[in-house]
């Protein structure tokens, strides 16, 4: 069966094959209803397939958003793909997903692999861009939106939440409840201190402490991000000698590794140990007890950063302030605080 071909829809529809080209691409001439109308109904009764590699070659643009995240295994980073995932196709659009597994080397394959394949755009979650792979972005001169992170070698617009003022919020409830001090679980060693969420859950936890007047001294302890190795320093922490009454974790995925070790130790959560987390992904209502946690709205900050990156604006230059939405935290409670 011969392969139908834009010049048989325009045969079939009494038009031009440029008015066929404007009726698939939504542009860039505007084309009058009924001509549309004639167009569509042609296509469908051929079953006309437009070649997608062609038109890319075209418009040297494809359909394909790239996304790089640190670790889709992770529920945070699997919900948030998902949600731009959906963002993406209420546009008309595909996303390809790479992740780095926070290794600098992965990070920089996958935006060679994307640049090269003349994604759309790009939507980059990075633990800490290097200069390298920042060099490599403006080498393609790259349409590029920094979502939950925004690391210092790169000033591309920035859809964030307000990690500081809800790792506050979190921190002051624990105080409320009438512990004498709160610990907190914050990142490994070598974190970035700016643009890095997890940093920012510090510094939040920080001046809620400070604004009690309580010490921060000998309070704050490395754990990696994931719910298995946050398990393990759970044990040792809740384990020992001067165990900690409250417990505010950087991410929900350490709120569940600490809630792991306290019922194997039989600690009893709230009424011995009150634990908090940032994230609110779907299993935190799920923990035995609820989670009390830190949300923001996910599926407004991917629709955000699916807008952004297909504005042909994207790149006008602006301050930082305006290059930066930020969306605000809730303090969502539930029972692992203390609170019925």
């Amino acid at each position: 069966m011969a392969k139908v071909t834009r010049d048989d829809v325009a045969r079939l529809a009494g038009t031009s094959t440029a008015v066929v080209s404007y009726v698939i691409n939504n542009g860039p001439r505007p084309v009058a209803p009924a001509t549309r109308e004639r167009v569509l109904a042609a296509i469908k009764e051929l079953g006309y397939r437009p070649d997608r590699v062609a038109q890319a070659m075209a418009s040297r643009r494809t359909d394909l958003i790239g996304m790089i995240v640190p670790d889709a295994r992770q529920p945070f980073f699997a919900e948030m793909t998902h949600a731009v995932e959906q963002a993406a196709s209420e546009r008309g659009k595909m996303v390809l997903v790479g992740n780095s597994d926070y290794v600098e080397e992965r990070e920089t394959h996958y935006l060679r692999a994307f640049l090269g394949m003349r994604v759309s755009g790009l939507i980059l979650v990075s633990h800490g861009l290097t200069d390298q792979a920042a060099a490599e972005i403006d080498a393609w001169d790259a349409r590029v939106v920094l979502l939950h992170e925004r690391p210092e070698a790169i000033d591309d617009v920035a859809v964030v939440t307000d990690d500081v003022g809800g790792a506050q919020l979190a921190t002051r409830h624990l105080l409320e409840h009438g512990h004498e001090y709160v610990a907190c679980l914050g990142g490994m060693a070598g974190t970035p201190t700016v643009g890095d969420p997890v940093s920012d859950h510090v510094e939040g936890w920080r001046r809620a402490m400070r604004e009690a007047g309580r010490s921060v001294e000998g309070r704050l302890f490395e754990a990696p991000y994931n719910r298995y190795d946050a398990y393990q320093v759970g044990l040792e922490l809740l384990a020992g000698p001067d165990r900690p009454t409250a417990i505010f974790c950087s991410t929900d995925d350490q709120a569940i590794g600490v809630l792991r070790a306290a019922r194997e130790l039989r600690i009893d959560v709230p009424g011995e140990l009150a634990v908090a987390g940032f994230d609110d992904v779907k299993e935190a209502g799920l923990t035995d007890p609820p989670l009390t946690t830190v949300a923001s709205d996910r599926p407004a900050m991917a629709r955000a950063a699916v807008d952004l990156v297909l504005d042909d604006g994207l790149r006008v230059a602006g301050s930082r302030r305006e290059r930066l939405k930020l969306f605000p935290s809730r303090l969502v409670v539930r029972q692992s605080c203390g609170c019925r």
